[in-house]
């Protein structure tokens, strides 16, 4: 394993004493099995050790999300119990959720426990993890999975293991993804390479990919389009790129194979409550592409179904709901039997005992037998590769003071993405759309958080007097509020890049890119086409902490400065 960020490696001897000492210690402390261990961990090599070392000792690891804000993480914390909240020094400084005892992973005690096997028993269903998704009644939902479904699935006999001997460890470690890229390479003798924290942008991608000689890695569908139009050059070199979370857009499968023509593509589907991935279909240079990417074959012992509202097959080319039936299928939601009833039914085509997973997106299967995603049956979407449920936002957004009510719908931009609009109806006319959007942001994940607002003196009603959501008002992407005209050549480039990117007529020098409607992957776009215009490079990072034309201008006019005064 390697550490990208401080340039160490672990030898599978090391990792594996490094796990046992902190199972030890967890032993120690009464964790047996079961037991829920919460992490909240930078990415790291520490990470994968810490996963590692929960399981040895029999408990099962409950991510945390660094990034999520802070009530959310209480809430998880508090409604998981874990017996233990595992922390590092980054995380600790940043503040941690109370109520459960703490252990800093670099707590010398650790370090002077036994590094021999602790040898705990180990039962295949036994619980390998815990990992939260958007929840309808406005809390996440905890997605129980055991050790022998992760085993199951990565062990797969289609997979073809040596195009993930190398593989890059760039997810959100409470994204189910994380599991692939960490399980997949040690389950088989590869190499976990470890990417430094925080967002990756696509140069620092490809200079990962070229230094650690990655073969393997994961790309949500949106991040996969990114690239393909502006820089598939990136993925040069891999063998194998896994995409998903979302629609998969054909042309740019297209682009990333004309440019990388050894390249496999592997566009998956799956679902957190189903192990991650249920389905795949391989592209390749010689695949033919229609107008739509299936979601592919099911993994070995999978069954998927595409089943009407009596549970019955529908007919070819007829949508229904997609139901994962057989191997894969997570335990439940932990601590809630009544969703998990209403989720996880019993299978009239399985054995007796057997229960399938309504997934709640729609598909069809075509007269050739390939099934092709549609959509969502219900408030839950796909923003950014992650599963958010509309109600969730709702919820979180109902706490406003100032909202009477509120609606959060994902409309889709003539970009082909996808944003979260937020339409409230105030209780007075002072309120503050600025003021909504920092209260969603501090309420909620980033992907989560509405950037749009649309301010409406009622909620639509159909005549039976349900809400009407196909009567909402499209939001005016293009609404711009006042702001400076630029006055410099470099801010009139950047007006114009902002413009061009993100659909709107004229932007000013104090207006935000991110209160304009930019999201991360538009981001990291703009990113890539001010480096290849303007010829100075600047990061996500960089656009998050500068994110007005004005702002960013200076930024770029100092870095221009003092490039010219080293060079003199």
């Amino acid at each position: 394993m390697s550490d990208a960020a401080s340039g160490t490696s672990l030898t599978y001897r090391e990792l594996d004493r490094r796990a046992n000492r902190l199972a030890h210690h967890l032993v120690g402390l009464g964790i047996g099995r079961e037991d829920r261990v919460a992490v909240l961990v930078e990415r790291s090599a520490e990470l994968v050790v810490v996963l590692l070392g929960i399981l040895k000792a029999g408990g099962a690891y409950l991510p945390v999300h660094e990034a999520d804000p802070a009530d959310r993480r209480q809430s998880i914390v508090d409604r998981s119990r874990p017996a233990v909240l595992l922390v590092d020094d980054a995380m600790r400084a940043a503040g941690i959720p109370t109520g459960v005892p703490v252990v800093a992973v670099t707590d010398p005690a650790i370090a002077a426990e036994s590094d021999d096997d602790p040898r705990v028993p180990i039962d295949p269903d036994q619980l390998a993890y815990v990992i939260h998704t958007s929840g309808s009644t406005g809390r996440p939902k905890g997605v129980a999975v055991t050790q022998g479904e992760v085993v199951r699935l990565f062990t797969d006999p289609q997979w073809t293991v040596e195009r993930h001997a190398r593989v890059l460890l760039v997810a959100p470690y409470a994204f189910d993804v994380s599991a692939y890229e960490i399980w997949m390479p040690l389950l088989h003798g590869g190499q976990v390479v470890v990417a430094p924290p925080g967002r990756l942008e696509p140069k620092a991608l490809r200079e990962l990919i070229t230094t650690h000689r990655i073969t393997g890695l994961h790309l949500t569908a949106g991040l996969f389009r990114v690239l393909a139009e502006e820089a598939p050059e990136t993925l040069q070199g891999v063998d194998e790129v896994l995409t998903g979370g979302d629609v998969i857009a054909p042309t740019a499968v297209r682009k990333v194979l004309d440019t990388c023509p050894d390249l496999v593509i592997r566009a998956l589907y799956g679902a957190t409550e189903g192990t991650v991935f249920s389905t795949h279909h391989v592209l390749t240079r010689d695949s033919g592409l229609g107008k739509v990417v299936p979601i592919g074959e099911p993994f070995t012992g999978i069954t998927v179904h595409v089943l009407d509202e009596n549970l019955q097959p529908a007919p070819a080319d007829a949508v229904g709901e997609i139901h994962l039936a057989g191997e894969g299928v997570a335990r439940g939601y932990l601590g809630q039997p009544g969703l998990t009833a209403e989720r996880f039914v019993a299978d009239p085509f399985g054995r007796p005992g057997s229960r399938m997973y309504r997934t709640g997106d729609l598909a069809r299967r075509t007269a050739d037998g390939a099934i092709e995603f549609v959509g969502r049956e219900d408030s839950q979407v796909k923003v950014l590769g992650f599963l958010v449920d509309l109600a969730e936002v709702e919820a979180a957004l109902a706490d406003h003071p100032g909202l009477a009510q509120v609606v959060v719908l994902a409309r889709e931009r003539e970009d082909g993405n996808k944003q979260l609009v937020g339409y409230v109806v105030p209780e007075s006319e002072e309120l503050s759309l600025a003021a909504v959007r920092a209260h969603a942001k501090a309420k909620l994940p980033g992907y989560m958080a509405p950037e749009v607002f649309v301010r409406l003196d009622a909620l639509p009603l159909t005549a039976n007097g349900k809400l009407d959501r196909d009567a909402m008002p499209e939001p005016d992407f293009n609404q711009v509020l006042a702001s400076r005209a630029p006055e410099t050549p470099l801010q009139k480039e950047l007006c114009a890049l902002f413009s061009a990117l993100l659909e709107v007529p004229e932007v000013g020098i104090d207006d935000s890119f991110f209160e304009l409607g930019g999201q991360s992957l538009q981001a990291m776009r703009l990113c890539s086409r001010i480096g290849a215009t303007i010829g100075v490079g600047v990061s996500v990072n960089t656009l998050f902490d500068t994110p007005t034309v004005a702002e960013l201008a200076a930024h770029i006019e100092a870095k221009r400065a003092a490039y010219e005064s080293r060079t003199a």
